[in-house]
């Protein structure tokens, strides 16, 4: 059997699957975030690997599984993040998230020394502050003391690799995610970490999404309640994997958004997808010679989450289902608009300065109201994405949902409307990212190749969009836009204050 970590930003999801990558038991335990003002996002690198130990137990005894009959374990991350270590491998601070937008700064150097469009030429994705090369050298500029004892660096995933086995590396999923990646030599890329004025022996070596990094060690074997003789194969970004868990592993097999606490739509192709505008971006796959074009928002699902704790009596026990539930049928929001950009944006817009906003509030809304201008905000925030990919040659003509948000009737029904095509749920939703990296697993350990994920995730409900809900939709995607369009150079004032 093969146990799977995906490494989200609320939790470690550990789950068990068969041979095939069919589920037969998760848990999850929670670790906390730390958001600040100025655009702090940070989580402790410990806190993961103490989830994934007790998670892992968890599932061994909630399945009744015996230890001996685990012979693989994989992990799925968040990307874009950066876990420093010093010459010891220990972490040298908290790791700094994909949420983290502190590095503008560092940002504007590698413009200047880059230029935006080149640097979009060779790493497939914009130059930003939510990337990894930023963030080191965010550290290197604020925090020399801590940099001194930096020796290497890391993303999620990677570091439960490194505490599993001992050994230091990334695969090519992750190294997409860092912009400092040459997606057509496939290596790092030594102009943009010259530009970066960065020491490439900072960089981990790069493997096979498939590769098996090495055997269980015996420090971690015993802190998980395994034994040595599994394996363990790299697994990928949270991003890439989702695709697989969603039985998208191939062109032809359409496209998916993932609602989780950043949400993303994404599909596979052979070769990366440059979008003219630079709105879009493209990640390399975990299925070999292939790339997964990618629109991320930051905070689609944590759109819902803050509106859900904000509204609730208590905070802390949120009835978001019952939440989302009043805000269907025909409630009709009255041009009340939401801007999802809670945590700066980056697919479509890459402005770290973005933030929330609600637009045209009247005496007569309510709480439903606002929950639903939130759902719309995001289902019209992806749909500038959709049309993006439109514009880059891309045809999208149907789109399956996971992740936590694809559980809501109302809100698949909402995007069907927004988007005007179907939008389908599948069987896995929540579990995608951890189905992904046990099939990658699989394929690691020889046990089945990645086609196999399309058996393993069905549709169960379909939803289709009303025509004249889309044409109303359509013309308030406009309004949608050009409130963001009148507020940015407000937001951008407001941040340069601070």
């Amino acid at each position: 059997m093969i146990i799977a970590h995906d490494l989200g930003t609320t939790g470690n999801k550990a789950s068990l699957h068969g041979e095939d990558g069919r589920l037969v038991s998760a848990v999850t335990v929670p670790y906390p975030a730390s958001f600040a003002a100025g655009g702090i996002a940070e989580q402790d690198p410990l806190d993961w690997w103490n989830a994934v130990a007790q998670a892992t137990r968890e599932l061994l005894a909630h399945a009744g599984t015996a230890p001996a009959s685990v012979t693989g374990l994989v992990v799925s991350g968040q990307m874009m993040g950066a876990v420093l270590l010093d010459a010891d491998s220990r972490p040298v601070r908290p790791a700094i998230i994909w949420a983290d937008t502190r590095a503008a700064a560092q940002h504007r150097e590698l413009e200047a020394a880059l230029g935006e469009a080149h640097a979009y030429s060779i790493l497939g994705h914009r130059l930003n502050p939510t990337y990894s090369i930023e963030k080191l050298m965010w550290v290197r500029d604020n925090e020399p003391e801590v940099w001194s004892r930096v020796r290497r660096f890391c993303v999620a995933k990677d570091y439960i690799v490194l505490c599993l086995t001992g050994r230091l590396a990334t695969e090519r999923s992750d190294a997409s995610g860092t912009n400092a990646y040459d997606q057509i030599a496939g290596d790092w890329s030594d102009e943009v970490i010259a530009a970066a004025r960065l020491d490439r022996s900072l960089f981990p070596e790069i493997l096979d999404s498939t590769s098996i990094a090495g055997p269980l060690s015996a420090t971690a074997a015993a802190a998980l309640g395994l034994h040595t003789g599994v394996r363990v194969v790299m697994g990928g970004g949270d991003g890439p994997l989702a695709a697989v868990g969603s039985g998208v592993v191939a062109p032809e097999d359409g496209a998916y958004v993932s609602l989780g606490t950043s949400s993303w739509i994404s599909f596979v192709s052979h070769a990366p997808l440059r979008d003219p505008l630079m709105r879009t971006f493209t990640f390399n796959n975990v299925v070999p010679d292939s790339f997964v074009p990618t629109a991320t928002m930051q905070a689609g699902g944590a759109s819902v989450q803050w509106i859900a704790e904000a509204l609730s009596p208590d905070p802390q026990r949120p009835d978001t289902a019952q939440l989302l539930a009043d805000a269907g049928g025909d409630l009709n929001t009255d041009d009340l608009y939401f801007l999802p950009y809670l945590l700066g944006e980056r697919a479509p817009l890459w402005d770290p300065h973005a933030r929330g906003a609600f637009i045209g509030i009247g005496r007569h809304h309510t709480r439903s109201h606002l929950t639903r201008a939130v759902l719309e905000g995001v289902a019209f925030n992806l749909f500038t994405c959709i049309e993006a990919f439109r514009d880059s040659g891309a045809s999208i003509e149907r789109i399956d949902a996971v992740g936590g948000g694809a559980q809501s009737d109302v809100w698949l029904g909402i995007l069907a409307d927004v988007w005007g095509i179907p939008v389908r749920r599948r069987t896995i939703v929540e579990e995608a990212n951890s189905l992904g990296a046990a099939i990658t697993g699989a394929v690691g350990l020889g046990l089945a190749d990645f086609s196999a994920a399309r058996a393993l995730s069905e549709v169960t409900a379909e939803f289709t969009p009303d025509r004249t809900r889309h044409a109303s939709y359509a013309k308030r995607h406009g309004r949608f836009s050009d409130a963001y369009t009148a507020l940015a150079p407000w937001f951008g004032q407001t941040r340069e204050a601070h």
